[in-house]
């Protein structure tokens, strides 16, 4: 029993030793991958307006994966005029030669601070808000998003950005094919009602999300 005992308790030992170095080599995998996505992203995640790379620090991995996959398997990044998509989907596809690259990365951009991001879209607020109501239901008040409806938080993404998501959901650029892409696919009828000059004004407005935010704190 003493034997047993003994044994047993190096067994656990090992046991957790292992996890715990597999978890370190996890974080330190996530950082080590992450040195390929800094050429368009940026060494904190701050992204490149003139790479047409948003920023992506702080997002939740939850999103980080979902789209990471999108790209991998074609439901994002394949249509020609997808130009941003067409760069990322061949990064997208070397993070599966290892099958925990994608969750590692993910995981280390998501725990990077959250970077501040100037706005560069001119468009009224106070006609945004009216619009944002539409996008409340999904993505919340505050802009925070909401992971249960597979909503991104939306204050303190790159503003640039997110316009050019609305006209690609509008112009079925992105979310195209509904079967692929379910969630993708129902930003397409909300972006549907929105003009150009409408897509700028939401987004001023969910800027100001950001600043009311960084108020309260």
């Amino acid at each position: 029993m003493k034997f047993f005992r003994v044994g047993f308790l190096s067994i656990s030992l090992a046991a957790l030793f292992v996890a715990g170095n597999a978890l370190s080599q996890d974080n330190g995998r996530g950082e080590r991958v992450y040195k390929l996505c800094t050429y368009c992203h940026g060494d904190q995640g701050e992204g490149r307006q003139d790479l047409a790379a948003p920023a992506i620090a702080g997002l939740p991995d939850w999103y980080l994966k979902a789209q990471l996959t999108k790209f991998y398997e074609g439901v994002r990044g394949s249509h020609p005029r997808d130009l941003g998509g067409l760069r990322m989907r061949p990064m997208a596809r070397t993070l599966f030669s290892n099958q925990n690259d994608i969750e590692a990365v993910s995981k280390y951009v998501s725990a990077l601070p959250q970077p501040q991001v100037a706005a560069t879209v001119k468009g009224r607020a106070i006609k945004g808000q009216a619009a944002y109501q539409v996008c409340v239901s999904c993505h919340g008040e505050a802009g925070m998003g909401n992971q249960a409806l597979n909503a991104p938080p939306l204050a303190g993404m790159s503003d640039w950005y997110m316009v050019t998501q609305l006209h690609n959901f509008k112009a079925g650029i992105r979310a195209g094919d509904p079967v692929k892409d379910p969630t993708g696919a129902t930003m397409r009828p909300m972006a549907a009602t929105l003009t150009p000059e409408g897509m700028n004004d939401v987004v001023a407005y969910i800027n100001l999300l950001k600043q009311k935010q960084q108020q309260k704190q």
